[in-house]
């Protein structure tokens, strides 16, 4: 678990889990989940950053070669970078269960052509296949936030959805292709430093059947690789 406050939700999980490690920054924090998790002795509360632990050696320790579900209500200001953590260091996932502002959680699942689609989407569905849970509404919550939000979960992945022969590159087609979202997906391309002038990226794309004056809101991730892919075979 990321974050787990008072330690409600870690109660519970604790009830249902054969071991719970819950990740916690605030060490005035601590007592408090001392006392709330007290009578449990399958979770252990390690006082961390999140975004600065070594989760592989965690999982090790913890899980050994068990597949681990991880859970957290995540805050807005670092919810891309605890999702990207979590599915780029390649760890022993099974899924990832998160609540988030429903504007984010409607940018992780959105489809392509669609005007929440985008760079997190592609990274998301990359490595895993999300799907909504639930919606909840402010009053919810005490004090009452002013937007919804959604639980989502992540079933991760064995391999990334399509095979990209350079996933960096893969990348970084994909912010390109969002970096200016007003361009035809040929003009962005060639504002993106990739490399190739705007006449072998014209050839890239008509290789791939790709329409030069698309957006890339409109592509789909295999289109993404497909891209990545032709632009390798010329570097």
């Amino acid at each position: 678990e990321i974050g787990p406050g008072m330690g409600s939700m870690t109660q519970k999980l604790c009830e249902s889990a054969g071991k719970v490690v819950a990740v916690e920054i605030d060490k005035n924090l601590l007592p408090v989940l001392a006392v709330t998790l007290h009578g449990y002795d399958n979770v252990t509360v390690i006082n961390h950053d999140i975004l600065k632990v070594d989760l592989k050696k965690v999982f090790e320790e913890h899980f050994g070669d068990r597949k681990v579900k991880v859970v957290a209500n995540l805050p807005y200001y670092i919810t891309t970078p605890i999702i990207m953590k979590l599915l780029e260091e390649k760890l022993n996932l099974e899924s990832i269960t998160i609540m988030v502002q429903k504007e984010v959680g409607d940018r992780i699942k959105a489809a392509p052509g669609g005007k929440e689609y985008g760079a997190l989407s592609v990274a998301v569905q990359y490595y895993s296949v999300p799907k909504q849970i639930l919606l909840v509404p402010p009053h919810s919550f005490i004090p009452q936030p002013e937007v919804d939000s959604i639980v989502l979960k992540l079933d991760v992945l064995s391999k990334p959805a399509v095979a990209a022969a350079d996933e960096k590159l893969f990348f970084r087609v994909v912010k390109a292709s969002f970096g200016q979202r007003r361009k035809t997906l040929l003009n962005a391309l060639a504002a993106g430093n990739l490399g190739l002038s705007k006449e072998q990226l014209r050839q890239v794309l008509t290789a791939a059947e790709i329409d030069e004056n698309r957006r890339g809101e409109t592509l789909s991730l295999q289109e993404f690789a497909n891209i990545a892919d032709g632009i390798k075979k010329i570097l």
